[in-house]
């Protein structure tokens, strides 16, 4: 059970997917002062990578950035009239704000010249919250704690994209997509105070992160207002609309911070709206029996999780939602139905009904290998739990899906929900905030609250395909079931009328 409750955490809030080989060795602090954090940005030839979150790039062909001279190369480029869809690497000019390992954070950016429209987007990956957590983290996926292997250059998918077939309404924004290497939910504004660690002998004069989670360091609220500061020679004070879009723990992200964004750029004399797109970040909390033993144990929910990691992070909450718990409940804040009525800045939440890392939560996992009936039973009832969470949410997208995370996937126009897609409904809530700002009447036939109205998983038909993890083949969710194990028979269901039941549901509510 504990293997399995570590397994659901470093996946949960998402975007952690397949490691590439990267022989990149983590190191201590010492080693990673050394590394050339300090300029500006790298001039090696750059690595191109996909930008979708979890998908891993190759390292850079030296230890870190040297120097400053990219700004050049890149505007030598564009002099030459040659155009590119990549976005470049850029560290922080503030070198005090870092990774988890004190390597230099940073941005990747898309400019658009003369655009107004700027989309920030937060990348996912759940948190480390103690120092067996934090120290896996830091070997198993390095890149969501160090800078050490950032590629040079990203390309963006879906809302990301600078194609606008298949980003028609965002393409033409700045685009800037935001690591995440700090590990607490883009909260920390750096290691909370601990008792000096004990005097060493010999060897043991050098820090060790192994056996210290003082090492490391958690700024992921103070990265994002760093960013802003490093984008306003670039522009953003001029900006007409700023979108904080994040997914899955980036989701949350955006919740967390959203508030603090706009108030950083109205102080710069920014008269921009500031956005946020909320995509898979909104979660329910576990209704799993956990250990007694947490944090001992790395079985702990994401309550407790959070909980503990907010000290450890000196992590912070929006001030209206924190002034509505008591010292100590702070971690309730990370929940979207608690916190959205305190957030005065427009929100777009994006959320699949049956959200499969709501469901690893819960030691569910669709396409393995068993499932049982009470299990089967919470799947069912997540969807309408969710959908009642959202009932009062303004602007929403969420389809009777079993899946997780969807505007940086490439294929996002693909699903719809009461026959609209997301782009779609996005372009209605933008015209709708434009109208309301000057004073205009808000087009009719133009929805943005869209909730799926049938009830069962995958009874929408443009849902995700499920995908078997043994074979890889696709399933129907009924084969699906059958595979993991669940008596069809026993739970009085007939496997062609509950097909086409589904289809039915599908077609008629969607």
């Amino acid at each position: 059970m504990k293997i399995l409750g570590h397994v659901a955490f470093l996946l949960l809030l998402g975007g952690i997917w397949a490691q590439n080989n990267r022989n990149v060795k983590p190191g201590g602090k010492a080693a990673k002062k050394a590394g050339g954090v300090q300029g500006s940005d790298g001039a090696q030839s750059p690595s191109v990578v996909n930008m979708t979150p979890g998908s891993q790039g190759g390292s850079r062909s030296s230890g870190g950035p040297a120097g400053s001279g990219q700004e050049g190369g890149t505007a030598g480029a564009r002099a030459a009239g040659q155009q590119t869809d990549d976005m470049r690497l850029h560290f922080l000019k503030n070198t005090q704000v870092t990774c988890n390992d004190g390597t230099a954070a940073g941005f990747y950016l898309k400019e658009f010249r003369g655009s107004r429209k700027w989309l920030l987007f937060l990348e996912g990956g759940w948190c480390c919250y103690s120092k067996e957590t934090c120290d896996s983290r830091y070997q198993n996926i390095p890149r969501l704690m160090s800078s050490s292997g950032w590629p040079q250059t990203k390309r963006g998918s879906g809302i990301l994209s600078s194609q606008a077939e298949e980003n028609p309404h965002w393409h033409n924004a700045n685009i800037v997509f935001i690591p995440y290497c700090s590990s607490d939910v883009w909260s920390g504004t750096g290691p909370a105070p601990t008792p000096p660690p004990r005097p060493r002998q010999g060897k043991d004069k050098v820090r060790d992160r192994t056996t210290n989670t003082t090492d490391y360091t958690f700024m992921g609220s103070l990265i994002i207002l760093e960013v802003i500061k490093d984008l306003v020679p670039k522009g953003i004070k001029q900006a007409k609309v700023v979108m904080l879009s994040g997914t899955s723990a980036g989701g949350t992200g955006v919740l967390l911070n959203i508030e603090r964004v706009a108030s950083q750029l109205q102080q710069l004399g920014a008269e921009a709206q500031v956005r946020g797109l909320v995509d898979s970040g909104w979660f329910l909390e576990s209704k799993q029996q956990r250990s007694p033993n947490c944090p001992e144990t790395v079985s702990c929910s994401p309550e407790d999780a959070i909980k503990i990691g907010l000290r450890l992070w000196n992590g912070v909450v929006p001030d209206r939602c924190r002034q509505l718990y008591k010292r100590g409940e702070e971690w309730q804040c990370f929940f979207g139905h608690r916190l959205y009525s305190t957030l005065t800045s427009p929100l777009f939440v994006v959320q699949w009904l049956f959200d499969e890392e709501q469901l690893r939560v819960e030691n569910i996992y669709m396409g393995g290998r068993s499932l049982s009936e009470a299990q089967w039973q919470y799947i069912q009832n997540l969807g309408l739990e969710i959908k009642n969470s959202l009932r009062d949410v303004t602007a929403v997208f969420a389809p009777s899906c079993l899946s997780h995370t969807v505007i940086t996937k490439s294929n996002w126009m693909s699903f719809q929900v009461k026959g609209t897609s997301l782009p779609r409904a996005l372009h209605c809530w933008d015209r709708n905030l434009e109208a309301i700002r000057n004073n205009r009447t808000p087009a009719k036939g133009c929805p943005f609250h869209l909730v799926d109205t049938c009830q069962s998983p995958q009874c929408n038909p443009t849902c995700p395909a499920l995908v078997d993890r043994a074979t890889q083949q696709e399933l129907t969710l009924l084969q699906m079931l059958v595979a993991m194990g669940l008596d069809l028979q026993r739970l009085g269901v007939d496997p062609q009328g509950e097909a086409d039941s589904l289809a039915s549901m599908g077609s008629n509510g969607g």
